[in-house]
């Protein structure tokens, strides 16, 4: 079981790396946490994968007041998704025209769905945005859905001042991820060891974004 959590968990966010790097080339916005990471990216000249990582060590700091304990998960998150987001972007090649880009967009949020959907459903640690969000909720009584807005306008804003890529998908993303890792997260989710499969569409969806 826990051979299948690991693979499961390095595909998740091998595919979410790639799916961030198919939004780039989509060129028609990204997800509020990418235009953050985009932004820092074209100020500092860093690739975007490196800022990434950066990024996720940096709020994994945040998480010491919260009393937030990151898993494996939480770590091979912290490193892989910024590291396969720069291999994606070496493979993937520009788009000029419209209707690739909007395929490209469509596959792109299908791919992250997916992959949201592996690594969540390998229960080993959430990710370091995830948990800030979660850590936030839990120490000020607000909800997940309500801290996880609250500080996605603070980055998206942030991102959109540094230069980041606010477009027609960043919306597309805020409305169709929520549902689609509903979805496919009962699909992905490895059940515990002698114990039945919890139901998970109760669960917060738009909290999956690492």
């Amino acid at each position: 079981m826990m051979t299948r959590r690991l693979l499961q968990l390095l595909i998740g966010l091998a595919m979410y790396g790639v799916s961030l790097a198919m939004f780039i080339r989509a060129g028609l916005g990204l997800d509020p946490w990418d235009v953050f990471h985009q932004g820092l990216a074209v100020k500092t000249g860093l690739s975007i994968g490196t800022v990434v990582v950066i990024v996720s060590f940096l709020v994994l700091l945040l998480w010491i007041p919260l009393r937030q304990w990151p898993g494996i998960g939480t770590l091979c998150n912290a490193v892989l998704v910024g590291v396969f987001a720069d291999v994606g972007l070496a493979l993937i090649p520009e788009i000029s025209h419209l209707g690739g880009q909007a395929g490209m967009l469509v596959g792109a949020i299908l791919l992250n769905g997916i992959a949201s959907a592996c690594y969540i459903g390998a229960r080993l640690g959430p990710g370091a945005r995830d948990g800030l969000m979660t850590g936030l909720a839990r120490r000020t009584g607000w909800s997940v859905r309500t801290s996880r807005t609250g500080i996605e306008i603070v980055v998206l804003g942030a991102g959109w001042l540094l230069g980041g890529s606010v477009g027609i998908g960043t919306v597309f993303y805020a409305l169709a991820i929520g549902p689609l890792v509903q979805h496919l997260l009962p699909r992905f989710t490895v059940p515990e060891p002698n114990k039945p499969e919890l139901p998970v569409a109760a669960a917060d969806p738009v909290a999956a974004a690492p």
